[in-house]
């Protein structure tokens, strides 16, 4: 067997200076990650993304509504009176986007047509226009039965739009 000669002293500043790096960068991670925590943030955690043209990507204003649809607005005047007649006079589209019931197939098409009626005018190339939008939103309150299945259609278009 050989011998076994010391490190030299270069190797050893490298090696300790490598070392407590390693301590110094968990410990500003660990602080990050700590400051992230506290603003309700869950920073290297687990988070599931959704896509930008969701219903809740639009409920939570990261981004600006097209001017065309405020937030104000009221679905009976961007949807027409036929909406009124099923849905609160005063629901404004923000809150539509913001609803949780999802066992009532109406709710679920007003939740999804306002998303991709938003997606129309925000995002190019949306498999929908507005005025399209509208009008099947219109048709499918004719049965539950039709709400759900074009409600269905607009979230297949809504969550494949980037």
């Amino acid at each position: 067997m050989g011998r076994l000669y010391p490190p030299s002293p270069r190797i050893l500043s490298l090696l300790l200076l490598l070392f407590f790096s390693s301590f110094s960068a968990s410990s500003e991670a660990t602080v990050t990650a700590t400051r992230l925590a506290q603003k309700g943030r869950p920073g290297f955690l687990y988070t599931r993304t959704r896509g930008r043209c969701t219903p809740l990507y639009w409920s939570s204003r990261n981004e600006a509504w097209p001017r065309m649809v405020p937030q104000e607005a009221t679905v009976s005047k961007v949807f027409g009176w036929r909406a009124s007649e099923r849905y609160r006079s005063d629901l404004t589209l923000l809150e539509a986007t913001a609803r949780k019931d999802k066992e009532n197939a109406f709710h679920r098409l007003l939740k999804q047509g306002t998303a991709s009626l938003l997606n129309s005018y925000a995002r190019k190339g949306f498999p929908y226009s507005a005025w399209e939008i509208k009008t099947l939103v219109l048709q499918a309150m004719v049965s539950e039965e039709a709400a759900a299945r074009q409600a269905q259609g607009f979230s297949v278009a809504n969550e494949a739009c980037s």
